[in-house]
């Protein structure tokens, strides 16, 4: 079947549908407007162009470390992309932020078991030349119950797998032994930091990613473990004290102003009301960033790229962000909340959503619309279905980027990807174009697409909001 007679047939079994003749009731959206997402979805589903986007940004740019070279030729390429692909206005915003660097890290087992081990410096971390004694936690609470005099002058290794999961909910679980290790182990006098990665690939493979000191302690040298790495030390441990050489040649260095990169599609009606997608255009410097986040940043472009296409802009207008330094605290997106945060301004970003999870198959929807508000939200959920997304009315939550402007009680929108296998790839040298599927790209992007539309186009909002706190960075 052609894809306008899939759109019709999908329009005309909408319009029977519970939700959609509640929708009806309260009109939120004409059967014009719906009948036009039903076919940009159909479109959407069979288009390229954000698999293209991801291409290009990983192939010609490659990894994105905030402050690097690299850095200010993504924000370049974002430009050019935005242009090219037809927004009405492109703009970028200055975020200023330090510059952390990683030149070179070792890390071996010396003494009667020698060996090398994969490990990775975490962002954050100072430079340091450590050789101790190996000390083992199987929780951030046993590291906390320690005495320091049994981890003063050694290596605090702490040992904490994570759960697998389709939402993502075994990386907040595992969130602190990064987040909070390593300052938990400088205060009891550990030398450094060694820690099982927060992953769960099988590869040899370390993942980095952000820490940050409390003010009230020294920074020790800090690094990730691959994961066999890890299970090879606590075997080791078994047999007696491990003395393990750490060498790290990293650290602060200066400040650096990146950009935060605007694309546009101006509404028609009332052009100051703002519907906000968005990706994040940085990346951690061991892979090529595809998964994390060329996908997100791909996929929103696009979807803003296929609204253009249409016969009219929609009521409201279509904002895609290519949000600066993510993987470094949000610093990107506090930086817009801040610029464009205000009451007055905050009322104005109707809803805003996020592509921050890789590129696997979106799975379900939400809104934070409350209840009795969710006429949008039940409309755009029937037009979704089609795509295999269900209206999980009681799950989800705002992405990493877009939680400073819920934080500030704006609204968000959810579209769940599938991160069964995301932190196999997240943060570690695995992360390539190779891992993303176009199908599933093409399926993301069409769910954007719809989304950034309907919400765009509908007479009604999605509601008033709770402010909510801000989502840890991917």
């Amino acid at each position: 079947m052609r894809p306008l007679a899939i759109a019709l047939l999908s329009t005309a079994l909408l319009a029977g549908s519970p939700a959609f003749a509640q929708s009806r009731e309260a009109a939120p959206l004409s059967p014009a407007a719906l009948e036009e997402a039903a076919q940009l979805r159909e479109r959407a589903a069979q288009d390229g162009t954000a698999y293209a986007l991801i291409e290009s940004l990983t192939t010609e740019i490659g990894p994105r470390l905030p402050g690097s070279e690299a850095d200010a030729r993504a924000v370049a390429w974002a430009k050019a992309r935005f242009e090219a692909l037809g927004y009405d206005k492109v703009w970028t915003e200055p975020v200023t932020f330090p510059k952390w660097e990683r030149r070179s890290e070792h890390a071996a087992v010396v003494g009667a078991y020698a060996q090398p081990l994969v490990i990775t410096a975490l962002g954050g971390s100072p430079a340091g030349d450590v050789t101790a004694e190996l000390v083992r936690f199987d929780s951030i609470a046993a590291l906390e119950a320690a005495d320091p005099a049994t981890v003063r002058g050694k290596l605090a290794f702490l040992d904490v797998p994570m759960a697998r999961s389709r939402d993502g909910s075994g990386y907040g679980a595992a969130g602190p032994v990064r987040g909070r290790g390593p300052s938990i182990a400088a205060r009891k006098g550990a030398a450094g930091y060694l820690m099982r990665s927060i992953s769960t690939s099988p590869h040899r493979v370390a993942n980095t990613g952000i820490t940050r000191f409390d003010a009230d302690v020294t920074p020790i040298p800090s690094a990730a473990l691959s994961l066999p790495d890890a299970d090879q030390l606590a075997r080791l441990l078994t047999r007696g004290p491990v003395q393990v050489h750490l060498a790290l040649d990293v650290g602060w260095n200066g400040e650096y102003t990146s950009q935060n990169v605007i694309g546009e599609l101006t509404g028609r009606e009332a052009p100051d009301e703002i519907v906000l997608i968005a990706g994040h255009l940085d990346s951690w410097d061991l892979g090529t960033g595809a998964v994390d986040d060329a996908s997100g940043v791909g996929i929103t472009m696009a979807a803003g790229h296929l609204i253009a296409q249409l016969p009219q802009r929609p009521r409201r207008t279509v904002r895609v962000v290519a949000f600066a330094n993510e993987e470094q605290g949000l610093l990107g997106a506090r930086a817009y909340a801040e610029a464009h945060g205000g009451p007055e301004i905050i009322a104005k970003h109707i809803v805003g959503a996020e592509s921050d999870f890789g590129a696997g198959r979106i799975y379900g929807f939400n809104t934070s619309a409350p209840a009795g508000q969710r006429a949008t939200s039940d409309a755009i959920a029937e037009v979704l279905r089609p795509l295999g997304i269900d209206y999980l009315q009681d799950k989800g939550g705002p992405g990493p980027d877009i939680s400073p402007l819920a934080a500030k009680g704006g609204a968000w929108g959810w579209l769940g990807q599938d991160g069964t296998d995301y932190f196999d790839l997240h943060h570690n040298a695995n992360d390539t174009l190779d891992k993303v599927d176009p199908d599933a790209v093409a399926q993301n992007t069409a769910a954007y697409a719809v989304f950034a539309w309907l919400a765009a186009e509908s007479e009604a909002g999605f509601g008033s909001a709770t402010k909510t706190e801000e989502t840890p960075e991917h």
